[in-house]
């Protein structure tokens, strides 16, 4: 049997994906989890084969969640499933040591065979989130200008965000100007959207 755990912060998703996965002969569902934090303690205690996890989830986000998993349970194999098919994502979940990464709209049977695919050792990817992510490249900016980015979105001036990282505003005008450039954007909250949107923060 596939011991398998089923990481999502939606009640409903969660439950949905446990009990389809449940109905295949050869894969159990040993534990399900709503946050990043809360499946690492289940894997102190349950021995897991595969954990199918979100990404955009509280405690810990399922990128940062599954290099975690890696590191501390390297048997315990990680396939992010997610409504967030962004091209940056797969990329920085592959770095972090995901062994597949597919949409939340993918048919039942075919959950089912990633699950076997992500358990004998393979890695598996959704096509077309493939192609976007060859075409959209790798991430162009530094973690500086992500973090500056991340606290754009939060909104304020540059003062505002120099203090809440506690650097000075000079710093900040340079890390907004040149991820402005990298993201080919006009003002400052348009280079977070954009960064957004390709996966980057």
């Amino acid at each position: 049997m596939i011991r398998v755990a089923v990481v999502d912060d939606q009640a409903l998703i969660r439950g949905a994906l446990a009990a389809l996965l449940g109905l295949e002969p050869d894969i159990e569902v040993v534990a399900t989890a709503s946050s990043g934090d809360e499946i690492v303690s289940v894997l102190a205690d349950e021995t897991v084969d595969v954990v199918l996890m979100d990404v955009e989830m509280p405690g810990g986000d399922g990128i940062a969640t599954c290099a975690q998993i890696r590191a501390r349970f390297p048997s315990t194999r990680v396939l992010i499933v997610t409504t967030f098919g962004r091209a940056g994502y797969v990329r920085r979940a592959f770095a972090a040591g995901a062994s597949g990464f597919v949409v939340k709209d993918a048919p039942a049977e075919e959950l089912a065979r990633h699950v076997r695919d992500v358990h004998a050792g393979l890695r598996v990817i959704d096509p077309q989130l493939a192609s976007d992510s060859l075409a959209v490249g790798i991430n162009p900016l530094t973690p500086r200008e992500r973090e500056v980015l991340c606290a754009v979105e939060l909104g304020g001036t540059i003062s505002d965000i120099a203090a809440r990282l506690h650097v000075s505003a000079g710093t900040v005008r340079n890390h907004v100007s040149a991820a402005m450039g990298k993201t080919q954007a006009r003002t400052r909250a348009d280079a977070a959207r954009v960064a957004r949107d390709n996966g980057w923060l």
